[in-house]
């Protein structure tokens, strides 16, 4: 082809972007001659390789026959630039101490660059995790999340771990931080757990904090990095520290504030051994606390080398830039859901949902379409509970951010940037920020789900998922262990809901089969789908599964489930799914009678005794399909 003159494309096919489906012309990269433009989208091809020239990009053919593309700034699906003079704004508004405020406008190659190096470094922090631990909730369940913030503690990216966990991490960075202000060294290590004073999610959740020290930036940490893992028994009224029946804090575990776990690089055991004195398995609570010492120096050490490859300003200046781009892309959503549903300039949308026992959580959001902000309003809903069911209120906010995050269509980590432009209205004393002693496990693993309904309720996004861990503990005083079990996920306006996953705040595996019955005294007899519990609809909502467990000797039972008496419900006039159950079997040829234990249980069973748990399914959305069969309507 002549210089400059571009060949005819082989074809022009339909090609799916994030955009949507585009005509995309295909070209021989052989054909291509110095000088020729491309405009995306395009796919250009050989022998060996494809090369996709996205949409708002140009390829030119350089002298020397390579390839040089442009990436424009992208607009988002919404309509909105992702960086740009608010993204810049909202940067400048909260800089970190000690931090240069960026200046001009982040590029946005190499703002993704920064997102996914962090997430990068998030990533390899868990899998020295995993591999460094040896109890199954961490090491086969990756019950565990890691995280990095800046120096004000400010979350700026997570790997894909647990959320209930990480947007809770960021107040107990924040919390630790202040606590040990004037008194933090390289080679400190702090630990917490309290989900009322030190940010925790519950008590089984112990948080390891690591302040970064970077050569010639002072004597206050540059970075932080946290990881937070659930320790299958930290002491408490039953084992796997997750009692059905709680009423105080007391009795679900050790409590931890703050504790220096390593001072200036001395691992302080004898503290730990104190703390945890009344754990069913202190052996691996000390080596799962050791390997998240040794993943949060991971972080630290890949922190440092990126700072060493581009400088610890770049660095910094990224970590806001991120932030920034998470603020402006929830403003944009906010403003896209207020002009999408005629909102006005200050509208407000409502929803609510009951727990089993009872207790409501209702909200009422305003958005000013006008700053792309929202006001949450908890107001209405259920006092504190006499139950576990209580859910602090890092929790409370874990459950929004994430729930902001699912509703933007764009690629960008969970950081603060996402609660940026929302205030809380959450009344002292309620089920979402209950007093300093009330009992919490329930509320973090079940209510915490419930928010997260109630929140994509009100913006029409979904279904209900099973709303719901399915959280299953066992043991005896030489062990505890402890599972989330998977249900149905809630169908939306254009899918169905999937069968069998762990949905929303939960985010972990299953153990394995041969894994469970090589450490444990049970069988595994059943491990299934269960047919036809998503709800109905115009898209169904995913199936529940049946997890059925033998015990072989005598052990101490305990369930903690939701949804067993309200069932998620459909939405847009989908059917709800079908409600989970709990049953207690007799063994196996026994006589005795099947018994349901309701949602919440505590139970001391026999050699052969079988626990059937059947969780529940998701609900369906839109009006069932009707169609004619034989001059009948049938739906």
């Amino acid at each position: 082809a002549a210089s400059g003159a571009l060949p005819p494309p082989t074809s022009v096919g339909r090609t799916y972007f994030e955009s949507g489906w585009e005509e995309t012309p295909s070209y021989s990269l052989q054909s291509l001659a110095p000088g020729n433009v491309l405009e995306g989208p395009a796919l250009l091809l050989d022998d060996i390789s494809t090369v996709v020239v996205e949409p708002n990009c140009t390829a030119t053919v350089t002298a020397t026959g390579h390839l040089e593309i442009l990436v424009r700034p992208r607009k988002g699906a919404r309509g909105e630039t992702r960086t740009g003079p608010e993204a810049q704004r909202g940067a400048e508004a909260a800089p970190a101490e000690g931090a240069p405020s960026p200046s001009g406008d982040a590029d946005p190659v190499q703002l993704s660059l920064y997102s996914h190096r962090f997430m990068g470094i998030a990533e390899q922090m868990g899998r020295t995790l995993q591999r460094t631990s040896v109890s199954t909730n961490i090491k086969e369940r990756l019950d565990f999340s890691c995280a990095l913030f800046d120096a004000s503690g400010g979350l700026v990216a997570n790997a894909p771990h647990i959320p209930v966990h990480l947007g809770a991490m960021q107040d107990a960075v924040q919390l630790q931080q202040r606590r040990w202000e004037g008194d933090i060294h390289a080679g400190d290590v702090f630990l917490s757990n309290c989900p009322h004073t030190a940010g925790g999610s519950h008590l089984p959740d112990l948080t390891v904090i690591t302040p970064a020290f970077l050569p010639g930036d002072g004597e206050a940490p540059a970075f932080w990095v946290a990881s937070r893992g659930h320790h299958a028994d930290i002491g408490g009224a039953t084992p796997g520290s997750m009692p059905p029946f709680s009423h105080s804090l007391s009795e679900e575990g050790a409590r931890i504030v703050g504790f220096r776990l390593v001072s200036r690089g001395v691992l302080q055991e004898e503290g730990v051994r104190s703390i945890l004195a009344k754990s069913r398995n202190l052996a691996d609570n000390l080596s799962d606390l050791k390997a998240q010492v040794a993943a949060n120096e991971m972080g630290l050490r890949l922190l440092a080398s990126l700072a060493a490859e581009s400088s610890l300003a770049a660095v910094r200046s990224y970590m806001h830039h991120i932030q920034a781009n998470a603020e402006a892309t929830v403003r944009a959503m906010l403003r896209a859901f207020a002009a999408r549903t005629g909102l006005g300039a200050n509208g407000v949308c409502t929803a609510a949902d009951q727990l089993d026992d009872g207790s409501e959580i209702r909200l009422a959001v305003t958005i000013d379409a006008a700053a792309g902000s929202a006001t949450f309003d908890f107001s209405g809903t259920s006092p504190q509970s006499y139950s576990n069911l209580n859910a602090p209120r890092a929790v409370t906010y874990s459950a929004v951010i994430y729930s902001l995050r699912a509703l933007c269509d764009t690629d960008m980590p969970l950081n603060q940037g996402c609660l940026a432009p929302v205030t809380f209205v959450l009344p002292e004393g309620c089920l979402l920020n209950p007093g300093e002693t009330a009992a919490v496990v329930g509320g973090n693993v079940l209510t915490s789900q419930r928010v997260v309904d109630v929140v994509l309720k009100a913006f029409g996004a979904c279904a209900a998922s099973q709303g719901c861990m399915n959280n299953l503990t066992f043991g005896d005083e030489t062990y505890g262990y402890y599972e989330t079990i998977a249900g149905g996920a809630g169908a939306g306006p254009d899918w169905d809901g999937r069968s069998g996953v762990h949905t929303h705040m939960t985010n972990t595996r299953i153990t394995d089969p041969e894994v469970l019955e090589r450490r444990y005294p049970v069988v595994l007899r059943t491990f299934s789908l269960r047919a036809h519990s998503g709800g109905g609809g115009a898209h169904r909502g995913g199936d529940g599964v049946v997890r059925e467990i033998e015990f072989l000797r005598p052990t101490d039972v305990s369930i903690l489930s939701e949804r067993r008496a309200v069932p998620p419900y459909g939405l847009a006039g989908g059917e709800p799914g079908v409600r989970g159950q709990n049953l207690l079997l007799p063994a196996e040829g026994g006589t005795g009678p099947t018994v349901s234990l309701g949602g919440k249980a505590f139970v001391r069973v026999e050699a052969g005794a079988r626990l059937r748990v059947l969780s529940p399914g998701g609900g369906g959305y839109g009006a069932p399909a009707e169609a004619y069969s034989g001059g009948s309507r049938v739906k």
